[in-house]
């Protein structure tokens, strides 16, 4: 694989990590940059392990994981962006609260998870091909790192416009992103050669 297609795949899966790294950066009152870094850090890592993960799988159980990772992955974003709409109603009630800074380690391991599990289907694929596993995944994770980072950088910003909503329209993109993913590989299924 060449360094440009390299590039482009690893632009392409890094779009649901940026989509939730804004959510993630509005949510917080004004994340400091530390913070930015460590949520970009996060999903770069999870993002570059998750290819070679895939890769590593290979033959075997290739079939397996592929037929259940779209529905691994709208569990966990349904889970967490219907927490986070919980979350924002909960804390209507409870206006003395100080404001949240900085995101769970947990929480934030397992969106990087849910929105890196097409990068796990993708080493699968990478198992047939001629491709050098730890560069391409190491770009993979790179590129997740930056645009995590920026959609950080972009949330801080939007936070304090949005208010109280971004903590909703954090939940309804999460979960948006779950049904995407599930609805992009069912139709692939549904449209499958038999």
């Amino acid at each position: 694989m060449s360094f440009y297609a390299t590039l482009i795949l690893a632009l392409a899966l890094s779009m649901d990590a940026f989509a939730v790294a804004i959510c993630k950066g509005a949510v917080l009152h004004k994340p400091r940059f530390r913070e930015i870094l460590r949520t970009g850090f996060i999903f770069g890592i999870i993002e570059a392990i998750t290819p070679v993960i895939g890769w590593g799988v290979g033959l075997l159980t290739s079939q397996y994981v592929a037929r259940w990772d779209h529905w691994i992955a709208f569990g966990l974003l349904f889970v967490l962006g219907a927490r986070m709409i919980w979350q924002s109603y909960k804390t209507k009630d409870q206006p003395c609260e100080e404001p949240q800074t900085r995101h769970g380690s947990v929480t934030l391991i397992c969106t990087a998870i849910a929105t890196s599990l097409d990068a796990m289907a993708i080493g699968l694929g990478l198992a047939f091909l001629q491709v050098d596993i730890v560069h391409t995944a190491m770009t993979i994770g790179l590129m997740t790192m930056i645009m995590a980072t920026i959609g950080m950088m972009i949330g801080r910003y939007i936070g304090p416009i949005l208010g109280k909503k971004a903590e909703i329209i954090g939940g309804v993109v999460l979960i948006g992103i779950g049904f995407n993913i599930l609805f992009e590989h069912l139709q692939l299924f549904m449209y499958a050669p038999a």
